[in-house]
């Protein structure tokens, strides 16, 4: 009896080994499905389901272990329902399962599948038995000619697509990226311009220079009168006036 005990206990350890191994293999990837898609590429893709597949069969190696014992052979049953919140439970179970009530023992201690499941399975079951030889050669003919169908619609889009993948790398390119960067660069932030030269300054009120008879020049300063170099000659208005009073 212990020894069934010890190596139920290492069965158990080495599934639970394997589950979360697979469990974190399989939240990874969906985690890369739902942050990295856009740049996630078919190999790293294909290298995460040889993962997941490779943990799944080594899990399966464990079940089928001849130093397991048959697990088919023992029963679970539900010592106690408890309404209120399990901390243990929700502990173990990292928060999935919070209660340990009436509404989930049903589902996760089921050992045979939902009622409609079953039916239906029941039903397709005997459908199946009753089909004849003939038919079922035909519906498998069917299939296989679809399945094969989709399969030459695929190919056919992939050497399309792989095709105008080369047509596009080995057109001859037109453009610049840093001549695109600098014309950018010159419009935005005039990057790359050579700057305008500016009116010349005008001269200050003190540096001004007015011109003299016999072509010299005398410098302006400031609070000095300009002499003036034009003649006036005044008389009285009423001896130049036209009508004599």
């Amino acid at each position: 009896m212990e020894r069934e005990e010890k190596a139920l206990e290492a069965a158990l350890d080495a599934m639970i080994s394997r589950t979360q191994d697979l469990k974190s293999s399989i939240a990874n990837f969906i985690g890369k499905l739902e942050t990295e898609y856009e740049v996630l590429q078919w190999p790293s893709v294909l290298d995460n389901f040889a993962l997941i597949s490779g943990q799944m069969n080594t899990l399966l190696k464990v079940l089928r272990n001849d130093k397991t014992p048959p697990l088919r052979n023992r029963i679970v049953l539900p010592l106690f329902l408890n309404p209120e919140r399990d901390e243990e439970l929700a502990k173990v179970t990292e928060g999935r399962i919070q209660f340990f009530n009436h509404e989930v023992v049903p589902d996760y201690l089921r050992t045979k599948p939902d009622p409609d499941v079953e039916s239906t399975e029941q039903m397709v079951t005997q459908k199946a038995s009753q089909m004849s030889l003939d038919a079922a050669q035909k519906q498998i003919a069917t299939l296989n000619k679809i399945a094969n169908n989709i399969v030459d619609m695929v190919k056919n889009a992939r050497e399309e697509w792989e095709s105008e993948s080369g047509q596009r790398a080995n057109i001859a390119q037109t453009s610049s990226l840093s001549d695109t960067n600098a014309l950018i660069g010159a419009i935005s932030l005039g990057k790359g311009l050579r700057p305008t030269l500016g009116s010349p300054k005008s001269p200050l009120p003190s540096q001004m220079t007015a011109p003299q008879r016999g072509g010299k020049t005398f410098q302006m300063h400031p609070g000095t009168k300009v002499p003036s170099a034009i003649k006036t000659n005044i008389k009285a208005a009423g001896g130049i006036h036209p009508y004599g009073r």
